[in-house]
């Protein structure tokens, strides 16, 4: 059991306490208790809301809880101290052996140290990229590949069951434009000169394909009319772009369990078969929209169909699941995708673009409906990634052929920069991805600073082999108050799995991760002024001993963080 997790512990424990003496009535509900640093590290190590969240519900004064709570807690060999601080708060100071405990508890628990229990039992639906099957990966496709990715190791990492899935748009009508393109590119395989007009798509990468149909039709379909071939050639072609897809997705580290195609979706009724269920609670019924806002009654011709009741579930209005020819609407195939999803999972999580903000409502609306309320259904919206070069945007657009692909991009910096640059800030903020910035050796460079941290730590080990000295029989009462404060940020990262697993925010390992090379650069440093704070002292190979046992655990954390980023944690920088 880790530190945080320890306390959260004694807490209970000495609630307990309090409630057998007739303190505090039986029954009350703790989840809102937490153990955390104080904002204020002079206030002390840890501290706690346990008296200000229980004393209202317990009908009692929360500082006289307070006392109480800090009469037993002050009874732990661990706690060198406890005080109440304003109305209620408990703040703690452990001893510098709590510490040592900890720090001695990382090697031990090595790739393990952080996993949590958290969801156990839990099984997620991470559905992520799901881009239209129409070309290879742009980096317009980048970051929502990484944040799903990293967030579904994440939350493994915290003990849930995690089905990645990407959901392939292929019954829209960007796949007949598709089949299109590549129709012309069957035909400039077998000898013609052709021309793509606007509105198809021109990228070279459909030659390969027209080529392949060539080969296989031969001139059969020329000359045919477009009913013969359509339903062929936008098969083949969303087959061949999928190949390409994963291939792209590979480049980053990025495998999918599950790809749900909407075509079979359609095709096995799931949309008819949601319509049913909600139709059967009055979820869908048969009615008339109001003409959109500036529509005249000339312009506006008003149409019975099937509506979902979304206002009655936080949206501003009910929403179409059919348009007026009888085919579905974006929404409602949607709302017959989720419910599908939802058969073999507790929770869901969308990662989405951002220009898709605002349908988030309605289809929030549509799983609370179809789940009765019972499955947790989130929507992450990622921002755009703006690429820079020399100072330049770099313009990307699928239709006129002139973008920049993902595997250009992670062939020119590597997949580790990628996917490190891809968590340095939340993604629903707008990001620029500078190709100078992303591998500038530098403090500004998180990627950078991160991986000579871990880096640094393993050519120390080296250099202490060579010297013959090992941190296995470390004595960790030679580490002072300086060296034990990187100890406490070490200790963070447990429950910083689990905040970021509950928030969804996979971006909080990155910080997390930067924060603590930073604090472990700079006790480095501290050595470049005074020789005896070095890591390496041969003179004194006790402290050497015990303080390459504090770089070891914390080169443990930034494997164990990277791994969860998908990054590796490399043992020499290039």
């Amino acid at each position: 059991m880790t530190l945080y997790a320890r306390f959260a512990a004694h807490i209970d424990a000495a609630l307990d306490t309090l409630t057998a003496a007739g303190t505090l009535p039986a029954g009350l509900d703790r989840k809102n208790v937490t153990v955390e640093p104080p904002r204020d590290t002079s206030h002390g190590d840890l501290a706690t809301n346990a008296a200000m969240v229980l004393a209202k519900p317990a009908k009692t004064n929360p500082r006289v809880l307070a006392d109480a709570l800090v009469a037993e807690l002050s009874k732990l060999e661990d706690v060198a101290s406890a005080s109440v601080a304003g109305p209620g708060f408990i703040n703690m100071k452990l001893t510098d052996d709590a510490w040592r405990a900890e720090l001695a508890a990382i090697p031990e628990a090595g790739a393990d140290y952080g996993r949590s229990t958290q969801g156990a039992g839990i099984t997620v639906n991470i559905e992520y990229v799901s881009a239209n099957p129409t070309g290879p990966m742009h980096m317009g496709h980048c970051r929502g590949a990484v944040v799903g990715d990293a967030l579904a190791s994440l939350l493994e990492f915290a003990g849930h069951k995690v089905i990645r899935e990407y959901y392939v748009n292929d019954a829209g009508g960007q796949v007949d434009v598709l089949a299109r393109s590549v129709h012309l590119r069957y035909r400039e395989a077998l000898g013609e000169t052709v021309e793509i007009p606007e509105g198809l798509y021109p990228g070279d990468y459909l030659v390969p394909v027209g080529q392949s149909l060539a080969t296989e039709f031969g001139d059969r379909y020329v000359d045919a009319p477009e009913s013969e071939w359509l339903v062929i050639f936008r098969t083949q072609a969303v087959a061949a772009m999928m190949v390409m897809i994963r291939a792209d997705l590979a480049l980053l580290g990025i495998e999918h369990e599950v790809f749900s195609s909407e075509a079979e979706l359609q095709a096995a009724r799931k949309p008819e078969a949601a319509e049913a269920e909600l139709r059967s609670r009055d979820l869908v019924y048969d009615g008339v929209l109001e003409a959109p806002k500036g529509e005249t009654p000339d312009d506006w011709e008003p149409v019975e169909l099937p509506l979902f009741r979304s206002s009655q579930f936080g949206d501003d209005q009910d929403r179409p699941i059919k348009k007026s020819n009888g085919s579905w609407t974006y929404f409602g195939a949607d709302l017959a995708y989720h419910f599908q999803k939802s058969q073999s999972a507790d929770q869901l999580i969308d990662i989405w673009g951002a220009d898709h903000g605002g349908t988030v409502k309605r289809i929030v609306a549509a799983v609370q409906a179809l789940t009765g309320g019972k499955t947790r259904f989130d929507v992450k919206l990622v921002q755009m990634v703006r690429l820079l070069r020399n100072g330049e945007p770099v313009k990307m657009s699928k239709r006129s052929g002139n973008f920049v692909t993902l595997a250009d991009v992670v062939r020119e910096v590597g997949k580790d920069v990628v996917r490190f640059t891809m968590l340095t800030r939340r993604s629903d903020a707008q990001m620029d991805f500078d190709f100078a910035k992303v591998v500038e050796a530098s403090k500004d460079n998180p990627v950078f600073y991160v991986q000579y941290a871990h880096a640094r730590i393993a050519s120390l080990h080296r250099r202490a082999e060579e010297a013959g000295i090992t941190p296995i029989s470390a004595d960790l009462s030679r580490l002072d108050t300086d060296e034990l404060a990187l100890v406490q940020l070490a200790a963070q990262f447990p429950r910083l799995v689990e905040i970021a697993s509950t928030a969804r925010e996979p971006h909080r390992i990155a910080f997390y991760l930067y924060d603590l090379a930073a604090a472990f650069h700079a006790l480095w440093n501290v050595g470049n002024d005074r020789p005896d704070r070095r890591f390496l002292v041969i003179e004194d190979p006790q402290a050497t001993a015990a303080r390459l046992f504090l770089a070891s655990a914390i080169g443990q954390i930034i494997h164990n963080g990277l791994a969860i980023m998908g990054v590796e944690a490399v043992s020499e920088m290039k």
